[in-house]
């Protein structure tokens, strides 16, 4: 296979339990895996439509960047773990393993997947979605090959796919955390059993919005 290297990906997920949806690329390109970090190519938008979505200034660093992605619940992954592929070229990988992000799924909020590009949409479509049971929705990619799209063009449509969800999640999220923290130290001073029954079934009803919401 003239021109191939075979890649294996190093580099840990950015995520944390709060995490509420999750992007995946494809593998780090060439920039990337010299700089130990996703979305290392200078002319990658990725981090400008991120900042953009977060309403945050673009991050520099490694740590600023991770900051960025934690303090608003975004987890960011590659679909694939280890291929065959010339260069940073998408059109050219063979040889797939997969990521499992199973593990990812179970240790944190994550309802919502996006793809950065067709590329990563129809690796995960054909590795992970069996197992995980969540579609994924694909955006255009940041990539600087995706040339048709201006930066602009990119932050539009990234904000008005992944914000309005968010704030969404964010606030059933959070009211259903007061919910389920506050309202059974009230049950315990008051000594009241119908109070503790009451919060269950609030929970449960809290839980019910949280998944109904989670799949729009």
């Amino acid at each position: 296979m003239t021109g191939y290297e075979h890649i294996e990906h190093t580099f840990a997920p950015v995520y944390d339990a709060d995490s509420l949806v999750l992007i995946l690329g494809t593998l780090p390109s060439v920039k990337s895996r010299e700089n130990h970090f996703y979305y290392g190519h200078k002319q990658n938008r990725f981090w400008k439509v991120m900042a953009d979505l977060c309403g945050e200034p673009v991050p520099e660093t490694i740590e600023e960047k991770k900051k960025m992605l934690l303090a608003h619940h975004i987890a960011v992954w590659d679909v694939i773990q280890s291929c065959d592929i010339k260069g940073s070229s998408d059109s050219s990988i063979r040889n797939v393993e997969p990521t499992d992000i199973r593990r990812i799924l179970a240790e944190s909020q994550i309802t919502r997947i996006y793809a950065n590009g067709n590329k990563a949409g129809e690796l995960y479509r054909k590795y992970q979605l069996p197992l995980t049971g969540i579609e994924a929705t694909v955006l255009p990619s940041t990539s600087p090959a995706n040339a048709a799209w201006r930066l602009e063009s990119l932050c539009e449509v990234w904000r008005e796919t992944i914000v309005q969800k968010m704030k969404v999640l964010l606030t059933i999220h959070e009211m259903f955390y007061i919910i389920y923290e506050m309202i059974p130290k009230v049950s315990k001073a008051k000594g009241d059993y119908r109070i503790e029954q009451t919060a269950h079934l609030i929970r449960m009803r809290g839980l019910f919005l949280y998944m109904a919401y989670s799949k729009i």
